[in-house]
């Protein structure tokens, strides 16, 4: 009799393709975690550094010097660049001035010249600058600001690359993630390698434990980033922040107006030691006296102070605030009539 070896094969299961599935969605999230190290990650700080490539030096040897260093946050990924890209014969003997801040194809590039060369730009952005002034500052170095400022507005093409912009709505542009801080720059960088590079150091100081604390109180990236560009403009200190977060987000939740002078300078273009009733009239949508709630984005680009204030507000008996104008000394009052007679101490 002859034997049907068929009877025992069993059938394929579905399962296989599933952990194939599995498997390549795996691979594909690993490139690209890994590509975004190779092409956007920096060492430690922006002071200047001597780096020397000795005679004989390979490219492993340099690899590691950089990585100890720190000015590059693992060998492993300035071996894979040069490998990748065939720079090894390029790499030359001899003394550079390096940055923490550079990326690596930056470092290569410096690397390959042979010689230090004067060709970055370093540019402070303060806290509280708006993409409008951020392109200022950029053209008076010697950019080109209008493109800045263009790409700002409509939103750059490497946003769906960062997950903190799902909730951001289509419309908005890049206000409010423009994180200010102080950059080095090639001289001939681009509109969108800057904005890159801002977008990429408002992933890094937006720590998961934020977002994920941020999300607990049932509040977007969105709302927390409109929230500290008001902070970041209506008081100086970070305990006084916190403190001024709480008295917001509690006018929020009881649906009272924000009423913050900060939106009524945005709205009018300038800043004065006191608004009048004819300016708290102004009709916009950025209105916080005649609107409730938050207005429909950042006034502003804050800095990570006014972040976490927004994320981590301080609850007190507070209700109301001012700035002293000699001062710039936050004031608190828990009550209106106590309110109404600091404006009255410090001529508001």
């Amino acid at each position: 009799m002859q034997y049907d070896y068929s009877q025992n094969k069993k059938p394929r299961s579905k399962s296989f393709f599933r952990k194939g599935l599995f498997f390549l969605i795996v691979a594909l999230a690993a490139g690209y975690y890994f590509h975004r190290q190779v092409h956007f990650s920096r060492g430690t700080g922006n002071i200047a550094l001597d780096f020397e490539i000795k005679s004989g030096e390979g490219v492993k040897d340099i690899a590691k010097n950089l990585e100890n260093a720190q000015l590059v946050k693992n060998d492993l990924y300035f071996n894979y660049f040069i490998w990748r890209t065939g720079s090894r014969d390029k790499l030359q003997a001899g003394k550079y001035e390096l940055r923490g801040s550079m990326t690596i194809p930056e470092i290569t590039q410096v690397l390959s010249m042979g010689e230090v060369v004067p060709n970055e730009v370093k540019i402070t952005f303060p806290e509280g600058t708006s993409a409008k002034d951020m392109a200022e500052i950029l053209k008076n170095k010697g950019f080109d600001g209008a493109k800045f400022l263009e790409v700002a507005k409509s939103g750059a093409e490497s946003e769906t690359e960062y997950a903190y912009f799902a909730d951001k709505p289509a419309k908005a542009g890049l206000e409010g993630y423009l994180f200010p801080d102080t950059y080095i720059f090639w001289k001939d960088a681009g509109a969108a390698n800057i904005i890159d590079r801002m977008l990429l150091n408002f992933d890094e100081k937006l720590t998961g434990k934020m977002r994920e604390d941020a999300r607990k109180n049932n509040r977007t990236v969105f709302e927390v980033v409109t929230m500290a560009s008001i902070l970041e403009k209506e008081v100086k200190t970070p305990e006084d922040m916190k403190i001024a977060s709480g008295i917001f987000w509690d006018r929020i939740d009881a649906g009272m107006p924000l009423q913050s002078c900060a939106t009524i300078a945005y709205v009018l273009g300038k800043e004065k030691k006191q608004y009048s009733f004819d300016d708290t009239r102004t009709p916009s949508p950025y209105n916080t006296y005649i609107n409730r709630g938050l207005p429909p984005g950042p006034i502003a680009n804050p800095g990570l102070n006014s972040i976490q204030a927004a994320i981590y507000p301080t609850k007190t008996d507070y209700n109301y605030f001012l700035t002293d104008p000699e001062t710039g000394k936050t004031i608190f009052s828990k009550t209106l009539e106590e309110h109404e007679q600091n404006k009255a101490k410090y001529g508001l």
